[in-house]
C-alpha cells in the first residue's frame, strides 16, 4: 500500500532481488503505482485503491490472494491498512506506527497517547487468530532496532543507554530546502513532545529538539548536532530489551530547525482542515505540496545517509564498552543501482528483507511485534549478501552541548 518513494523503492528491490511470487502495488493515484512497477516484469501489478477505504483493501488481498501487506503510506493511514489487514488475515509490516496524541495539559512531561498505542491495544486479537504485525521494519524504527537487538545478544552483559542517532551530508542541488524524506511525517515527527524512556520512570516526554549533542558519524559525514525527536523505537525497544535508558536523536542542522519552528508558530503544521475560500484543506497537505517530490530527488542530491543505534554499557567480558552499529548509503550507489535515492531506499530495503526470512520461515510469530522480537543475525547477513554491508564501530563518550 502505497507507491510514493518508499514503495517504489520496495518493487525495485524485490524485482532486482527476483524476490517473491507476486507483488501488488496500490495506490489512491494509479498512477504512481503504474510507474512503481513499469518494468519490473509480469510478477508485478498496479491497482488503485484509497488507503481510508478499509472494504476495498480487504478485497483487493483477498481477490489477488495476498499473504503480506506492506504499508508504504504516511502514518495517519496506519490504522485504516492495519485493520484492514486483520480482517483480511494476512501478514501485516509497517515503517511507521500509529499516531500520538501529547498529553492534554503537560505535553513537554508527560505522555498522552503513544506511537504505537493503538496497535498494541489489538495484539491479543492477532494472537488469537495466529496472525503476525510486524511494525517499524523499516530503517529507523526497524534496522535501528535489530542492531539494538544483535548488541544486547552479542556485545554487552548490560546496557546503560540505547540511543538511535540519524546523521547525513545529503545536499540537493538547486533547492533552498527540500527534505529526503515525506514533510508530513517529518513535521509529525519533529513537532510532537520526544520520548525517552528510563528504568524506574518508563517513557516521558521532553521539548521538541532538546538535549542537543554533536554525534560523530562515519563514513567522512563527521560530526553533526543531533536533537531529541518522537520515534518508534524508544517504544519499541524496551518492550523486548533491557536498557537503563533508551533515547532517539535526528540530525537535522540549524536551517531545518528554524524551518520547522516557524511552521508551527503559524500553525502550518496543522494537520486540522481548515477553510479557504470554499474547500477545505489541511496546512501541513498544502506545506506538503509546496514542496518537491522526496521521490524525484535522486538526480540532484549527493552524500551519504547514515542510520545506526548507539549503545553504551558492560561488555561481555565485563569492561565499559560503548558502539555504533550503522549502515550508510551513498546517494550515487542507491540511485545507480535501484533507481531510487538514498534515504527513500535505505528505509524500503528492510520491509524487503523482513519479507524475505518471514517468506522462507525463518522468522515467525503472532500479535503485535517490533524488530527487536525477531532474531537480528539472520536479518543482518541478508543485508550483507545484497550488497550493502552494515557495520561496527568502537566509540570513545560523545559530546553533550
Amino acid at each position: 500500500m502505497g507507491s510514493g518513494g518508499v514503495g517504489t523503492a520496495i518493487a525495485r528491490t524485490a524485482a532486482k532481488w527476483n524476490l517473491f511470487e507476486y507483488v501488488a502495488m496500490a495506490d489512491y493515484d494509479v498512477a504512481r503505482a503504474q510507474r512503481a512497477v513499469e518494468g519490473a516484469g509480469e510478477r508485478f501489478a498496479a491497482f488503485q485503491v484509497d488507503g481510508r477505504d478499509e472494504r476495498a483493501m480487504v478485497d483487493l488481498m483477498r481477490s489477488e490472494r495476498i499473504d503480506a501487506v506492506v504499508n508504504a503510506l504516511d502514518p495517519r493511514f496506519v490504522m485504516p491498512v492495519f485493520r484492514a489487514a486483520f480482517e483480511a488475515g494476512v501478514t501485516y509490516l509497517d515503517m511507521a506506527m500509529s499516531l500520538s496524541h501529547p498529553h492534554p495539559t503537560k505535553p513537554y512531561e508527560l505522555t498522552g497517547v503513544k506511537l504505537g498505542d493503538e496497535q498494541f491495544a489489538m495484539s491479543d486479537q492477532w494472537k488469537e487468530r495466529g496472525l503476525l504485525a510486524l511494525c517499524g521494519i523499516g530503517v529507523e524504527p526497524g534496522l535501528s532496532d535489530i542492531f539494538a537487538r544483535y548488541a544486547a545478544d552479542h556485545l554487552f552483559s548490560s546496557i546503560e543507554e540505547i540511543g538511535v542517532r540519524d546523521g547525513a551530508n545529503l545536499v540537493v542541488e538547486g533547492y533552498d530546502f527540500a527534505p529526503s524524506f515525506s514533510i508530513w511525517t517529518t513535521i509529525e515527527e519533529c513537532l510532537n513532545p520526544p520520548i525517552i524512556w528510563e528504568k524506574g520512570r518508563e517513557w516521558f516526554t521532553t521539548a521538541p529538539f532538546s538535549e542537543p549533542e554533536v554525534f560523530s558519524f562515519p563514513a567522512g559525514i563527521g560530526p553533526v548536532e543531533c536533537v531529541n525527536v518522537e520515534h518508534e523505537e524508544v517504544l519499541l525497544i524496551p518492550r523486548w530489551l533491557d536498557a537503563q535508558r533508551v533515547t532517539f536523536k535526528y540530525g537535522l542542522g540549524n536551517e531545518f530547525i528554524e524551518v520547522l519552528s516557524v511552521l508551527h508558530k503559524l500553525g502550518l503544521d496543522s494537520a486540522t482542515p481548515i477553510r479557504v475560500g470554499g474547500v477545505e484543506v489541511a496546512p501541513r497537505d498544502v506545506v506538503a505540496a509546496c514542496l518537491p517530490d522526496p521521490a524525484q530527488l535522486g538526480e540532484r542530491m549527493s552524500g551519504l545517509t547514515c542510520a545506526g543505534t548507539w549503545v553504551k554499557g558492560t561488555g561481555t567480558n565485563g569492561a565499559p564498552r560503548e558502539v555504533y552499529l550503522y549502515h550508510v548509503v551513498d546517494n550515487a550507489w542507491s540511485m545507480s543501482e535501484f533507481g531510487s535515492q538514498a534515504v527513500v531506499w535505505q528505509t524500503a530495503m528492510n520491509p524487503v528483507i523482513a519479507l524475505e526470512l518471514i517468506d522462507s520461515g525463518v522468522w515467525s510469530g503472532v500479535g503485535v511485534l517490533g524488530p527487536e522480537a525477531l532474531a537480528a543475525d539472520p536479518f543482518l547477513d541478508l543485508v550483507n549478501s545484497h550488497g550493502s554491508p552494515w557495520a561496527i564501530e568502537e566509540r570513545n563518550a560523545t559530546v553533550h552541548l
